[in-house]
């Protein structure tokens, strides 16, 4: 039988400024339900990659994305980015 993961989640937040995305939330299990839960109320898109969950949640609050994980957050920036331009555009 298979054991079922824990779910994981992460906040980022992106500021173009300061160039880097940093955790803004992290949590396990019943936290991590609200993260995504609290996302979604708000409207802010949920990417779901229980790998990169779990690397980014050895990270601390604060702290920026390791140079390691800049191409694949690129990729969800990128499509976070045209979610959010399909929006503005009423699409």
């Amino acid at each position: 039988m298979e054991k079922k993961k824990t779910l994981e989640a992460v906040a980022l937040e992106y500021d173009p400024g300061r160039g880097v995305p940093s955790v803004v939330a992290q949590g396990k299990g019943f936290v991590a339900e609200k993260i995504v839960e609290a996302a979604r109320e708000h409207s802010v898109p949920v990417h779901e990659d229980p790998e990169l969950a779990s690397l980014l949640n050895m990270l601390h609050i604060g702290e920026e994305i390791p140079p390691e994980l800049y191409q694949v957050v690129a990729q969800i920036l990128i499509y976070v980015g045209e979610i959010d331009k399909k929006v503005l555009l009423g699409q």
